[in-house]
C-alpha cells in the first residue's frame, strides 16, 4: 500500500474475552505457564504475542530479528567472565566492553538467539547465573549479530584499547543524539578538536527502524565513520586523531568547511538547523554561560565567554542509534543506554574527573530507582568512576495526563479512562504498580503476595457492550481477532521491569496503519477498573508509556495517549497548573517523571523560567519543586520530584533557552528539562575539579 494511501480504521469485534498468551516463536517459552514472566521482561511476551508488530518498519513487510538485544542482571557472586564461559557465542554475543570493566559488575547487555532461553530453563547452563533480563530494541543491526571481534571470549583479559589515548583530567560524557564536531563550542585554538572519542550507534546513511527514510538503507563508509569499535561489535567509533584529521582536512586557512567535514563524516543529520545532542553539549561544555541572576533583571538573558572547567574539558560522545531515539516510548532503549555508558567510561581514564550527561528517558516503570536500567547504570558508573555525578532531566510531561494515583480501601474501585487517539501508527502501553499500605509514615510494603493476589483489573475496550473478564495477579491474556492481538493484559506475580511491588502491563496494537496485514485496536476510551478486594488499603500508580515524536526524528506516526478524569483541570486558571489537594481527581501531574532519573544516585534537574515569579518560577511541562501534593498517598520509594532546578525556559512569552545550532554561526532555541540538565552537568564539572580525584582501581578479569 502506498504511503500516502488512508489509514485503514479499526474493526470492533465483540468482547468474547481473554485468549491464552502463546508459545514464544523466537524464544521457545510458554508466556502462558505460570512464572514465566518471573526474571523475564512482559514486553517481550507482548513482543512475541504480536509478532514483533510493534518493531516493524514503515518500509519493511515484517519485523522477524535473526538476534534479540537483551540487558541481563547477573546474579550475586556471578561475573561477565563466568557469563561467558557457560555460554556459546552461537547463542549468546556479549559486547568485549563489559568484560574489561571492573569483575564486580554484573549488568551487561547481549544479543541473544534461542539457546539462550533454552539455557535459562531450571537444569539449563545460566538458570542459577542470570538473574533477570529485559528486551531492548530488535531491529536494524540490533537485531543481527556483533562483529566478531567486538565479542567476549573466554579467558579475554586484555582490553583492545590504547591506554595513552583514554580521556584525562575533566572529562564531559554526553550521551545524546547528535553532536557536530566541527562546532566552535568543541573547537580549542586553531579548530583543535576537544572530542576525545565519539562513537556512532547507528550502521547505516539515514535513520532506520520506525523512522527509515529507505527500506535498505546504504551502509556507513567505515573509512569515512570510523571503524567499528573493537570492544562494542556495532557501530563507528571516531577518535581524537580520527576527527582531527577530518577536521584538518576540510579547514582553508582558519576557515572549518563545516558542511563538506559532515558530508565526508556521512553525519546525515547535520542537516537539520537544530540537534538536541548539539544543544546539549553546548550547555554543557560550550564557551557560553549565562550571566545574569535569575529574575533579577529585566533585560533578556545574555551569554558570555566563560573560562570555567566545563567550557575546557574534553568530551566523551555517543550519539544513540536512530532507531533508539524514534522510539520514544523509552522502553527499548535499555541496551543502547547502557552500551553507550560502558563504551564512554572504558574511554575515560580510571582518574579522569568525569561528568555524565543523559538528557533522555520515557515516562512508565516503578519510579522508584528499581528499574534494570536505573541499577545497571548505577552500578557501572559506581565501579568505574566513583563519585561521577550522572545528571538526567526531571521529564517534560507534566501537563499530559499520563500518571494517575489511587489509594483503595478494601473493596474500593478506582476508574481509569486511557484515551487512545485515533491514526496512531504505533503500540501504546499502560503500566499500573502496586503496593499494599502499612508501615512507618504512610509508606507501602510490596512483599504480601496474598494481598496483591486479592487485586482485580478489569477492562472494557472501546464500544464493547461488556467488559472482559477480570484479570488476578499472576495471569495473563490477550484479547484476539481474526486479524491478531488487539491488546495484552501481563500481570505476572514478579518480572524485571523493577522491585517494590507488581506491576501490571496494558499494551494495545495501533489504530492506524499504511499495511494491509496489521492488527487494529479501536481509538476512544478504554476503561481500566482496578479493585481492591483485599483486607488492606493498597496504593496503585499507573503509568502511560511516551509516544510521541522525538526533535529531528521523520513522523514516526506515534500519538500519545493519555488519561482522562472530569475533575482534572484543564481551563488553565492561576492554579490550573497544579495539582490542588482537594481535587478529587486520580490524574496527578504529580508523579509524572523522568523513569530513568528516579534513583538517589542520580541527580534529576527540574525547568524554571529565567524571569518566573518568586512564587511560581516553575516551567509549566516540569515537576515542581517542592510538590504541591506531597500528601498523597505513595508507594514506597518513589521519586518525584527533582532534585536540582535550571533554566528551561526564558520567560512565560518565550519558551526555552538559546544554545548552539548544527553550524558554529547558528544559534536555536529548545524547549525541556533537557536543556535545564546540562546546566547542572557544567555547575557539577566545577564541584568535581574542586574534589580529589578517586581512582576506581579498575580490576581486570
Amino acid at each position: 500500500m502506498s504511503a500516502d494511501a488512508p489509514a485503514r480504521r479499526a474493526k470492533r469485534p465483540p468482547a468474547e474475552g481473554w485468549a491464552d498468551l502463546p508459545v514464544g516463536c523466537f524464544t521457545g517459552i510458554d508466556w502462558s505457564r505460570p512464572q514465566a514472566m518471573d526474571h523475564s521482561d512482559p514486553y517481550l511476551a507482548w513482543a512475541e504475542t504480536s509478532g514483533f508488530a510493534g518493531f516493524r518498519s514503515p518500509q519493511g513487510p515484517s519485523a522477524d530479528p535473526r538476534w534479540l538485544p537483551l540487558l541481563l542482571e547477573l546474579k550475586e557472586g556471578v561475573t561477565v567472565q563466568d557469563l561467558v564461559l557457560h555460554s556459546h557465542r552461537s547463542w549468546l554475543q556479549i559486547p568485549r566492553v563489559y568484560q574489561h570493566l571492573p569483575t564486580g559488575l554484573r549488568f551487561c547487555t547481549a544479543r541473544a538467539r534461542r539457546g539462550f532461553f533454552e539455557a535459562m530453563k531450571p537444569g539449563g547452563a545460566l538458570h542459577e547465573r542470570v538473574q533477570a533480563y529485559e528486551l531492548g530494541l530488535p531491529v536494524g543491526h540490533h537485531s543481527e549479530g556483533l562483529a566478531e571481534e567486538g565479542c567476549a571470549t573466554p579467558g579475554d583479559v586484555r582490553s583492545p584499547l590504547d591506554r595513552s589515548s583514554l580521556a584525562r583530567g575533566p572529562v564531559m560524557v554526553v550521551i545524546d543524539d547528535g553532536l557536530a564536531v566541527g562546532h566552535g563550542d568543541f573547537l580549542r585554538g586553531r579548530n583543535k578538536t576537544r572530542v576525545v572519542s565519539y562513537w556512532r550507534q547507528d550502521a547505516t546513511v539515514g535513520p532506520h527502524g520506525r523512522a527509515a527514510a529507505t527500506p535498505r538503507p546504504v551502509p556507513l563508509d567505515p573509512a569515512r565513520a570510523g571503524p567499528t569499535p573493537r570492544d562494542m561489535g556495532y557501530g563507528h567509533e571516531m577518535d581524537r586523531r580520527w576527527i582531527q584529521s577530518a577536521i584538518d582536512r576540510h579547514t582553508n586557512g582558519r576557515t572549518l568547511d563545516e558542511d563538506g567535514l559532515y558530508q565526508h563524516l556521512q553525519m546525515w543529520s547535520m542537516q537539520h538547523n537544530a540537534q538536541h545532542g548539539t544543544h546539549v553539549s553546548s550547555l554543557a561544555a560550550g564557551p557560553w554561560i549565562y550571566t545574569q541572576t535569575i529574575g533579577t533583571e529585566s533585560s533578556p538573558p545574555q551569554w558570555t565567554p566563560s573560562g570555567d572547567p566545563a567550557s575546557q574539558a574534553a568530551l566523551v560522545v555517543v550519539q544513540l542509534d536512530s532507531a533508539s531515539v524514534a522510539d520514544s516510548s523509552g522502553g527499548a532503549m535499555n541496551v543502547s543506554v547502557l552500551d553507550a555508558l560502558a563504551f564512554a567510561l572504558s574511554r575515560c581514564a580510571s582518574d579522569a574527573q568525569v561528568v555524565i550527561n543523559l538528557s533522555w528517558g520515557a515516562l512508565a516503570g516503578p519510579h522508584n530507582g528499581t528499574s534494570l536500567l536505573e541499577r545497571a547504570m548505577a552500578q557501572i558508573v559506581a565501579q568505574t568512576h566513583p563519585g561521577a555525578p550522572l545528571i538526567l532531566p526531571a521529564g517534560n510531561a507534566y501537563q499530559a495526563r499520563t500518571h494517575a494515583n489511587a489509594r483503595l480501601r478494601p473493596g474500593e474501585k478506582a476508574r481509569l479512562h486511557w484515551r487512545i487517539q485515533p491514526d496512531d501508527h504505533s503500540q501504546s502501553f499502560l503500566e499500573l504498580w502496586f503496593g499494599i499500605e502499612g508501615g512507618e509514615n504512610g509508606q507501602t510494603r510490596a512483599t504480601d503476595v496474598s494481598l496483591h493476589q486479592k487485586i482485580e483489573i478489569v477492562l472494557t475496550p472501546p464500544g464493547a457492550t461488556a467488559p472482559l473478564p477480570p484479570m488476578k495477579l499472576g495471569q495473563s491474556g490477550v484479547w484476539p481477532s481474526a486479524e491478531g492481538p488487539i491488546c495484552g493484559l501481563l500481570f505476572p506475580s514478579q518480572s524485571a521491569l523493577g522491585q517494590g511491588g507488581p506491576c501490571a502491563v496494558l499494551a494495545l496494537a495501533p489504530t492506524a496503519t499504511w499495511f494491509e496485514n496489521t492488527t487494529l485496536a479501536p481509538a476512544g476510551v478504554w476503561r481500566v477498573e482496578v479493585h481492591n478486594g483485599s483486607q488492606q488499603a493498597v496504593i496503585v500508580d499507573a503509568y502511560v508509556e511516551r509516544d510521541d515524536v522525538p526533535l529531528g526524528v521523520a513522523n514516526t506516526g506515534a500519538r500519545q495517549s493519555y488519561l482522562e478524569d472530569r475533575h482534572y483541570d484543564t481551563e488553565g486558571g492561576i492554579n490550573g497548573f497544579i495539582d490542588q489537594p482537594d481535587n478529587p481527581s486520580l490524574v496527578r501531574r504529580s508523579g509524572t517523571f523522568n523513569d530513568l532519573a528516579t534513583r538517589d544516585s542520580t541527580i534529576s534537574v527540574g525547568g524554571i523560567r529565567y524571569f518566573g515569579s518568586a512564587t511560581d518560577p516553575m516551567a509549566r511541562y516540569s515537576p515542581r519543586l517542592p510538590d504541591p501534593d506531597a500528601a498523597r498517598p505513595e508507594r514506597a520509594g518513589v521519586r518525584k520530584v527533582p532534585q536540582r532546578l535550571a533554566v528551561s525556559d526564558d520567560h512565560a512569552t518565550l519558551w526555552g533557552v538559546r544554545a548552539a545550532g548544527t553550524r558554529s554561526a547558528a544559534t536555536v532555541r529548545l524547549v525541556g528539562t533537557s536543556m535545564a540538565a546540562p546546566q547542572v552537568a557544567r555547575l557539577n564539572m566545577d564541584d568535581t575539579q574542586r574534589r580529589p580525584a578517586v581512582s576506581s582501581r579498575r580490576k581486570r578479569t
